[in-house]
């Protein structure tokens, strides 16, 4: 095999262990939310340039209380922003390893695929067989209809 970017195994205790701690960041962040995309599009959105304005906003707002008319919920903003610092750290974390996992199954699928060619390209070396002609049939199928896809785009 020509092509190996990773090489990985988990013990059945190992994925006992990490099913357990995915699910139990599923039941801590069970309150989280999923926004529609016309929902996301439609919300004010507080970027990293407006962050600190924000901040010195709340800061202000707290500093002068009496000026805030009953029903603005203060403390719920300032409940919002604390919470919002206590989760980032752990998000960018989320993050971080969710790009390793899609670069990981990305390196994975690319290994299977490499020795599934090379494997193919074997079959059709070695001739006939039933095994080696079901496989050459079936692998035919699919890399001779992306050959006439890219032929026809291409001509």
């Amino acid at each position: 095999m020509t092509q190996n970017l990773i090489s990985l195994t988990f013990s059945a205790e190992d994925l006992a262990a990490i099913h357990a701690a995915v699910r139990t960041l599923e039941e801590k962040l069970a309150a989280l939310i999923e926004l529609s995309v016309d929902e996301r599009r439609r919300l004010n959105k507080m970027g990293d340039k407006t962050e600190a304005a924000c901040r010195q906003t709340l800061i202000v707002l707290a500093q002068n209380r009496q000026l805030l008319p009953p029903g603005f919920d203060l403390p719920e903003a300032e409940r919002d922003l604390a919470t919002l610092d206590q989760l980032r750290p752990v998000f960018a974390r989320i993050r971080q390893l969710a790009a390793r996992g899609d670069d990981t199954e990305m390196a994975l699928g690319s290994d299977i695929l490499s020795a599934s060619l090379e494997g193919y390209a074997l079959a059709k070396a070695i001739g006939k067989g039933a095994a080696l002609d079901a496989l050459r049939e079936a692998m035919g199928h699919r890399y001779s209809r992306r050959r006439r896809s890219n032929e026809v785009a291409a001509g």
